[in-house]
């Protein structure tokens, strides 16, 4: 199994977030490599709050796992980072290169994100990197993650447009992470988006690798439900 693109690391976390999603099985060697690969590239010039760099590649062509256009240079820098401690914290490699990589991935985040006791840090700036964090938060890449996200899943709520989408916040990475986010709050934004995903089911086509990727993340959202 092939995961790294050795000129793009979105395509490479791409590549693993897939067969995550999927529930494929990535043999050991091939978690190994992917993850040393990655973790090389926390720190260098370019990478946001000292996670994981982009390359150039990833500035011109860089798009979220279901297809949405990622907004700015800014953005592909915080995302492909937090998609980063993501990745490594679910292949699950502990040799020390990739372990001291991580911590320092993930001491940088944290660095960034300063909770109070009455209001823990539920969004991260625009609705497309708020999405990242809580992806990552919901596969432990973070501290406080229960109360981060039930702060994020309310916060989101408010940006309701009243049809089945929210303001500012790209709908089927929303989605996306909403299904990984086990909280009352999460699952009633789901049945918030419900009609909205069900349209889309009816008339959706499944050619693109985007439609089928959006198709899945449709039904499991139902599933949800």
């Amino acid at each position: 199994m092939q995961l790294v693109d050795e000129g793009s690391l979105a395509l490479t976390l791409d590549a693993v977030n897939e067969n995550l999603f999927l529930g494929r099985r990535i043999s050991r060697s091939a978690r190994v490599r992917a993850a040393t690969w990655i973790a090389k590239r926390q720190g260098l010039p370019g990478s946001y709050a000292d996670m994981f760099a982009p390359t150039q590649q990833d500035f011109a062509h860089a798009r979220l796992f279901t297809g949405e256009v990622i907004p700015s240079r800014v953005s592909t820098r915080h995302i492909l980072g937090e998609e980063g401690i993501r990745a490594l914290e679910l292949l699950d490699v502990r040799t020390p290169e990739v372990r001291v990589a991580l911590a320092r991935a993930k001491a940088g985040m944290e660095a960034c994100v300063t909770d109070t006791v009455s209001r823990p840090w539920g969004m991260y700036c625009c609705g497309t990197c708020s999405c990242a964090y809580w992806r990552n938060l919901a596969a432990g890449g973070l501290s406080h993650a229960e109360a981060r996200l039930a702060r994020g899943v309310k916060d989101m709520k408010a940006r309701r447009l009243g049809t089945g989408r929210w303001r500012n916040i790209p709908f089927y990475y929303a989605v996306l992470a909403l299904t990984e986010i086990d909280l009352p709050g999460a699952r009633a934004e789901l049945r918030y988006a419900a009609p909205a995903l069900e349209r889309y089911l009816r008339r959706a086509a499944t050619s693109s690798t985007t439609a089928q990727r959006r198709r899945a993340v449709a039904e499991r959202a139902l599933a949800c439900c």
